[in-house]
């Protein structure tokens, strides 16, 4: 991936806190939802509670895709990432604590949770992309990509 591409992509999961994220239910549809998330560089974090369907669908088949975009007042000028992945939870208690203190860095209004997290009943999770692992990025057809709207039909 070229430095230009990686700094917009950077930029884009600086600037959001929220992404809608696919998984896919035992029926094979879809399901979209919304969560909020926070990053470090390409790391992304976002919690969910663990008898959601959102965290039914990815224990039993943890691809994801996800979606993060602006809210343009032009169809033409909407700018986005969409990125496939594997969501995993995070276990590691330095690498959890540190992506809890991103979110609440991203989310200064919360002003408490209702306890300790992560926990049993909300896990933390990360995305990996599909395309490549965390210490080598490149372009492919399912993994970081930013993108436009396409020219009208």
């Amino acid at each position: 991936m070229d430095d230009i591409s990686r700094r917009k992509i950077q930029a884009l999961l600086d600037q959001h806190r929220t992404m809608r994220i696919a998984t896919l239910r035992p029926d094979g549809w879809p399901q979209v939802t919304t969560v909020g998330y926070a990053n470090d560089g390409f790391a992304i974090y976002f919690l969910c509670g663990k008898d959601s369907q959102k965290a039914f669908n990815l224990t039993r088949d943890n691809r994801a895709s996800l979606a993060i975009d602006d809210d343009a007042s032009q169809v033409m000028e909407i700018t986005g990432l969409s990125m496939a992945a594997r969501a995993e939870v995070v276990n590691d208690p330095v690498e959890g604590e540190k992506a809890l203190r991103l979110l609440f860095q991203r989310y200064p209004e919360q002003k408490s949770m209702p306890g300790p997290l992560p926990t049993d009943a909300i896990p933390l999770w990360t995305l990996v992309p599909n395309s490549a692992d965390r210490r080598r990025w490149r372009p492919s057809a399912y993994g970081w990509k930013p993108w436009r709207a396409p020219a009208p039909c």
